[in-house]
């Protein structure tokens, strides 16, 4: 396999890099490039070897950050102009535009990402930049009269909607540029200072946006990019002036995170893996065809991967027979090579787990119908999509279903009816999504209706897209909603203030 390097060639990239040995990333301090700290060697998925480098900052270097972000950056970026915010952000689309190749390449190679979704991922980021205007209807406040109770008359309210300060923003690995621009947008948006902690596997897509927004004009003291260890950036938002922490990642790292931070305002997306309820009424060739998507997509790391099927009698077996025949023609390769669909997993941990899994599963009765194994000649973290045909009352014991395996892997179940399958289906500690296949509608709005989860998709696999409808998870999937507008609740608070004009002599001043 060939090497898997970087290659950039846009103004925007190679204004931020400095050359080496490979190319070396800054990440951004409130107002300063630096590579102060520990070298961090960032390794691509594509062979496990080293592609490009940055620096760690240490617990201290981020306080100090802290300190200017707070004393500063939280004024300066409050003081602007909300007009002045949504055309930084319509700039700094522009300056991703014109460093879509060098992104897309960045992606390719520290996320292992294939060509496709790796556009994807930059066009949505675009995207969403540009559609920060949006976020602002939700941003306006109230007008409340006092002439509803004696207490209250001759008073009235304004309740209005301010920043809440510093955010912290933890990004997860398998979105790292969207995800960046995302958390960015809707907590400056709202008027906050952001400081943003990329996953450590790969920080170049968000340290390319801090140029981006940079060059754009965002308050430079108001914004921080800092690839710290996840211990090191627990000491950050503990510090009572970050006021609110924007998490995407496991439930067992997002549980850790609210114990280090303690008393603040949270929007944590956690652990998933999703169902997919298969109707006897389904058309079985759509479903299994979306089915395979879901299951496959990024390699099974998106947390609205589907994780398992549970189908009615009728549309059970020829439904297991598309999937097994749709994953057969899923390419496991070379992301950069035209025709791969599925790359490789961010490590090779995770691609111990899906092993172990299917051990896990065959050893409780399962039956493996394709894949389970890995794609030695690849590499150690390159998996088959996997499928295992699971009984129904054996389910609730897999490993696999009670801890989120984050990879292509899936079980599918032979259920009595929907009863069963909602069952199942909220038997898990996760409810982020789930996906309902059929045309009886009745059913559909049973299943919808009681399904224990943040969103349900009809006919369709899950997939958070771009946000104009809100995710986010019930109970271990998350606290709050991300979305266009809808986060804006988590990174704002409201303010009453109260004006009484009784025997005030108010008037005589107006």
């Amino acid at each position: 396999m060939r090497k898997a390097e970087l290659s950039l060639s846009s103004e925007l990239l190679k204004g931020l890099v400095r050359q080496g040995d490979v190319p070396a990333f800054p990440y951004f301090a409130a107002g300063e490039w630096s590579l102060e700290g520990e070298r961090l060697d960032v390794m691509s998925p594509i062979d496990l070897r080293v592609a490009a480098a940055t620096a760690r900052p240490s617990a201290q270097r981020g306080l100090s950050v802290l300190d200017r972000v707070y004393s500063v950056g939280r004024r300066s970026i409050r003081d602007m102009p909300g007009e002045e915010r949504v055309e930084v952000f319509e700039r700094a689309a522009d300056a991703l535009e014109g460093a879509r190749e060098d992104l897309v390449n960045i992606l390719i190679i520290n996320a292992g990402k294939t060509r496709r979704a790796a556009e994807g991922e930059v066009d949505a980021s675009v995207e969403r930049l540009r559609l920060a205007k949006l976020d602002v209807r939700r941003i306006y406040g109230d007008y409340v009269p006092g002439d509803w109770s004696h207490e209250t008359l001759e008073t009235e309210a304004i309740v209005k909607r301010e920043p809440l300060g510093v955010v912290a923003a933890i990004l997860p690995f398998n979105y790292p540029l969207f995800d960046a621009v995302n958390k960015v947008v809707y907590s400056a948006v709202a008027g906050n200072a952001v400081m943003v902690k990329p996953a450590e596997a790969d920080p170049l897509p968000a340290l390319a946006l801090a140029k981006a927004l940079v060059d754009s004009g965002f308050p430079p003291e108001a914004l921080a990019v800092l690839p710290m260890r996840g211990r090191d950036f627990g000491e950050v938002i503990a510090d009572r002036r970050v006021a609110a922490v924007s998490f995407t990642g496991s439930t067992e790292t997002g549980l850790q995170v609210m114990r280090e931070a303690g008393v603040k305002q949270y929007v944590m997306e956690l652990g998933g893996g999703d169902p997919a309820i298969v109707l006897s009424d389904a058309n079985v060739k759509e479903t299994a065809s979306k089915i395979v998507t879901g299951i496959t997509s990024y390699s099974g790391q998106r947390c609205d991967s589907i994780k398992y099927v549970l189908a009615e009698p009728e549309a059970y077996d020829e439904l297991k027979e598309e999937i097994v025949e749709g994953l057969s023609k899923v390419k496991v390769g070379d992301p950069r090579d035209e025709g791969t669909h599925m790359g490789p997993l961010i490590d090779v941990k995770t691609a111990d787990e899906v092993i172990e899994a299917t051990k896990d599963a065959v050893s409780k009765g399962g039956r493996v119908l394709h894949g389970g194994e890995k794609v030695e000649e690849l590499g150690p973290n390159y998996i088959k999509p996997t499928l295992i045909e699971v009984d129904a009352l054996r389910l609730p014991e897999l490993y696999m279903y009670n801890k989120e395996v984050f990879a292509s892997i899936a079980a599918i179940v032979k259920v009595r009816d929907l009863d069963e399958a909602i069952a199942l289906a909220n038997g898990r500690r996760y409810g982020l999504d789930a996906a309902l296949f059929g045309s009886d509608l009745s059913k559909i709005r049973r299943a919808a209706r009681q399904l224990e989860v943040g969103a349900v998709y009809i006919n369709d696999y899950p997939k958070h897209g771009i946000g104009y409808y809100p995710f986010g998870g019930m109970k271990d999937s998350g606290i709050g909603r991300e979305g266009i507008g809808y986060t804006i609740d988590f990174v704002a608070a409201y303010k009453s203030i109260v004006y009484n004009y009784k025997g005030r002599g108010v008037w005589d001043y107006l």
